[in-house]
């Protein structure tokens, strides 16, 4: 039968079970839920096969039992035999707290991990730094100031990847840091509001206004339209956009006002030929003439 745990066992539970059981008359089940031990090695200790050079501990004495609660529970089989009330009150101490211990393996490493925290988080402080990761301040000012004697084989590295500290650890710090840093600001923004004013005009003074804008867009937006009525596929634009398509169109329709064009230009640079006529008839009529 499996012992059911107990909310308290008494201090060196099988010295205690070797005194009751010479000592009282509790059944092997009551000791052993007592002293958080199994009924069978409770068994084995009264037949001297478990627990033989141990003297048994006297538990009336020590302030954990009363003859009072062994008489009850010897009366009856079915109950069960509970702790006295500590008479004295121990009071806890705090732990003390001490430099944190980072393994030898992974010393080497923590400058990587100084190096990733300067560069992801800058809000954080030395002091900060130097709890995550376990390091003291100067080799974090180094670092900072790329002083250090090791500076050129330093790789930036997740201090959670290199086991360092873990993930909630570091998303603590950077929240702390991050709210430090929002108050500073506006601390700063409240000490000094002529600063402010002064971004503020010097933004306004190179910002572009709306109709500025709009004036632009609508100058830029004429431009291509001028140039696009001087192109040969004007009038088949035209048409397309009008609604007006001819599955007929020819390509002379397209192009007849370049032809236009051209041919006006064509007329308007034509000078008189004041050249002399070279052509064979007009060589064929001098020699005649000259002949006779």
């Amino acid at each position: 039968m499996a012992t059911p745990p107990h909310p308290a066992t008494p201090l060196m539970p099988k010295a205690t079970a070797v005194w009751l059981i010479d000592n009282t008359a509790l059944t092997f089940d009551q000791i052993a839920i007592f002293c958080g031990l199994h009924a069978l090695e409770v068994k084995g200790i009264a037949n001297g096969d478990v627990a033989m050079g141990i003297k048994g501990i006297d538990p009336i004495s020590a302030g954990q039992l009363t003859r009072d609660e062994i008489d009850r529970c010897q009366s009856d089989e079915q109950t069960q035999l509970m702790l006295a009330e500590a008479k004295t009150d121990l009071s806890t101490t705090a732990p003390r707290k001490s430099g944190r211990y980072t393994p030898l393996s992974k010393r080497q490493e923590r400058p990587d991990a100084i190096a990733w925290l300067v560069r992801n988080h800058p809000e954080l402080n030395d002091a900060e730094i130097g709890r995550l990761v376990g390091t003291t301040k100067p080799t974090i000012k180094g670092i900072r100031d790329r002083t250090h004697w090791n500076m050129g084989q330093i790789s930036p590295i997740d201090p959670v990847t290199l086991g360092l500290c873990t993930q909630i650890t570091l998303d603590e710090y950077v929240s702390k840091a991050a709210k430090r840093e929002e108050r500073r600001l506006k601390r700063e923004a409240k000490d000094n509001p002529d600063d402010e004013q002064k971004m503020q005009g010097a933004e306004d003074t190179t910002a572009i206004t709306g109709d500025m804008a709009r004036g632009d867009r609508h100058e830029t937006a004429q431009e291509p339209e001028a140039e696009a009525s001087d192109s040969p596929f004007a009038a088949l634009a035209a048409k397309q956009f009008t609604g007006q398509q001819n599955d007929n169109l020819r390509p002379e329709d397209v192009f007849k006002p370049a032809q236009n064009d051209n041919n006006d230009a064509g007329a308007d640079n034509t000078s008189p030929d004041t050249s002399p006529d070279t052509s064979p008839d007009t060589a064929g009529d001098k020699g005649d003439n000259e002949s006779s």
